[in-house]
């Protein structure tokens, strides 16, 4: 492995934190319906653990409502099931063959929660970002010490990986910052 390797792969491995990071903030409820809260639940189907999207369709009826329609009839219970018990705080509803899940309004303290849970997402993936940057050094490190590169360039290295470390910590917080006023935004 070379240096130029060790900074791209640190690089590489920061930026899926960050993609990881948005995964994460995309669960977290704001006041209004989206399909993108139901992403971590699964069914179970036949016995298999299974995600909603993968034996349901998942549609917006309005700004508050979503609309979960089974694939088979007989799954509507189990969905319904899987829903609630994801301690999502929904309450699903069937209308025939479809599935209604209104989303209520947040209330301040709810809002407050949940940008508790933004902000420990965060400093989760602030951490994860400078764990790499621990592993990007001690391979620079281990470079040096076989003689692969010389003190210069690890330290010109160093100096790039904690840079790009900056760089990723200040767009989780970009993000946080945008996550925060999007939940308390009534």
């Amino acid at each position: 492995m070379s240096v130029a390797d060790a900074k791209k792969t640190a690089e590489q491995k920061m930026q899926k934190s960050i993609e990881t990071l948005k995964a994460d903030l995309a669960k977290v409820r704001t006041g209004r319906a989206h399909v993108g809260i139901l992403d971590h639940v699964t069914v179970d189907y036949y016995g298999n653990p299974t995600p909603i999207n993968q034996v349901a369709s998942l549609t917006l009826v309005d700004a508050r409502t979503i609309g979960v329609q089974p694939f088979e009839k007989k799954m509507g219970a189990a969905i319904e099931k899987a829903i609630r018990e994801a301690d999502l705080g929904l309450n699903p509803s069937s209308q025939g063959d479809l599935i209604r899940v209104p989303t209520p309004p947040l209330n301040e303290e709810r809002r407050r929660e949940m940008v508790k849970l933004v902000k420990t997402e965060a400093e989760d993936a602030k951490i994860a970002i400078r764990n790499i940057r621990r592993d990007a050094n001690e391979t620079l490190k281990k470079l040096l010490k076989d003689k692969e590169c010389s003190e210069d360039d690890e330290r010109r290295a160093q100096d790039d990986v904690q840079k790009l470390t900056d760089r990723f910590v200040a767009e989780v917080d970009k993000l946080v910052v945008e996550k925060e006023k999007e939940v308390m935004t009534v």
